[in-house]
């Protein structure tokens, strides 16, 4: 039997379009390709230019701003000098949850946030481990800021795998994830990450006296000079959660999350915020999840909302369900879906001038953000309008 010549050519579409979509995976084709580059580059940046952000409000707001004598809006060079050392201050520090083991890759990290922002801003690090501290690892981090360094040992309870979980059950669902090559789906500690950023990483006793973080983790980048302070932007702005990438989530990690999410909310409705950002993460109204997360291994937020009443409910029905061992839940997803559920939606900030990359993703500033700000992106290699990016889900939450 012959076959039809038109069989022939949408086999090899089918080919090429599959070939263009994994080749896209690579920054450079990406660039290459995309329809957008052959915009010219204001069409495509929707980044914060000019001194002004997208609802043509001044940006970085005035409050954030140091004050230096005579300067209004200070360049970066000046403000290596010794009078911001009485400047105004947020409530805030820097979390770390990392091993010994993650020193060399930690310093990476703290160096360039220290040479970009905290060499002026001078704020304080903890560091939290399942372990003790090496005094190694002590030495050195000390040794890069002139900010105090605290390290403190998480309770074994906040930790480790809770007794009353199936343990012949949690075996069989790694043992699936296995069989499925699902990301860390093998791994017991990565559960016990998961679980820890979720709900516990803010009831430290270090943590205790503060009100607001800025999650670090080892061998990620920082592109950008920051002139002014975002956790001063989170206090005058009233926001709670601040990021830089967002992205969908791996639905074979997740399955029953957002069931026991409807349940909650159903038990709880007065916990929902007026004007939340339900619309980020669902198309239909809260029937389905569309998979979006912010992606937590960078946030700036507040800790007293991650201790209030709601949230605390939250996530001690998410815990009961026991789907961060069962499954393979996040705290991406976890903290994503709170701070869309029980915040406005005004007070989730796109961090849109902190270049930032951890692998495999980047966000890099666009336009005079990039210049402005001396980043070193390539502004190619930018995840935020990607097929697979969610940012765009986010923006739309003001259109």
């Amino acid at each position: 039997m012959l076959i039809p010549r038109w069989r022939y050519f949408a086999i090899g579409g089918g080919v090429l379009l599959l070939v263009h979509m994994l080749a896209s995976i690579h920054p450079t084709y990406r660039a290459n390709t995309s329809p957008l580059s052959l915009l010219p580059d204001t069409w495509r940046s929707t980044s914060v230019t000019g001194g002004y952000d997208s609802a043509g409000k001044t940006w970085p707001p005035d409050s954030a701003v140091p004050e230096l004598t005579g300067k209004t809006r200070p360049l970066f060079d000046d403000l290596r000098v010794d009078e911001l050392a009485n400047r105004r201050k947020a409530n805030a520090v820097f979390v770390v949850l990392a091993r010994n083991s993650d020193l060399w890759a930690f310093l990476e990290s703290m160096k360039q946030m220290e040479d970009r922002f905290n060499h002026w801003a001078r704020y304080d690090y903890v560091f939290l481990n399942e372990e003790d501290f090496s005094d190694e690892f002590k030495r050195y981090t000390q040794s890069l800021t002139s900010a105090n360094c605290y390290y403190g040992k998480i309770e074994h309870d906040h930790w480790f795998q809770p007794d009353w979980i199936d343990e012949e059950k949690a075996t069989k669902a790694r043992e699936e994830m296995i069989r499925k090559k699902v990301i860390y789906g093998h791994s017991v500690p990565y559960r016990n990450m998961c679980r820890f950023n979720s709900g516990f990483f803010f009831r430290h006793p270090l943590l205790a006296d503060y009100d607001y973080y800025w999650r670090i983790e080892p061998s990620v980048k920082f592109f950008c000079d920051l002139t002014y302070d975002p956790f001063l932007v989170m206090q005058d702005e009233n926001k709670v959660y601040g990021f830089t990438l967002s992205l969908y989530e791996y639905i074979e990690t997740i399955p029953s999350l957002w069931a026991s999410v409807r349940e909650f909310m159903e038990l709880h409705p007065e916990h929902l915020a007026e004007d939340n950002a339900m619309a980020f993460l669902s198309d239909d109204g809260g029937l389905t999840y569309n998979k979006c997360h912010f992606w937590s291994n960078f946030e700036i937020g507040s800790l007293k909302f991650w201790r209030s009443q709601a949230y605390m409910d939250f996530f001690e029905h998410l815990d009961k369900a026991g789907g961060f061992y069962y499954e393979r839940w996040g705290d991406a997803p976890v903290h994503s879906i709170g701070a869309a559920l029980f915040a406005k939606k005004d007070q989730i900030h796109f961090f849109e001038d902190i270049g930032y990359r951890h692998e495999p993703f980047q966000h890099c500033p666009q336009g005079e953000a990039h210049t402005k700000n001396r980043c070193w992106c390539d502004i190619n290699n930018n995840f935020d309008w990607e097929w697979y990016s969610c940012t765009k889900r986010y923006t739309g939450l003001f259109n």
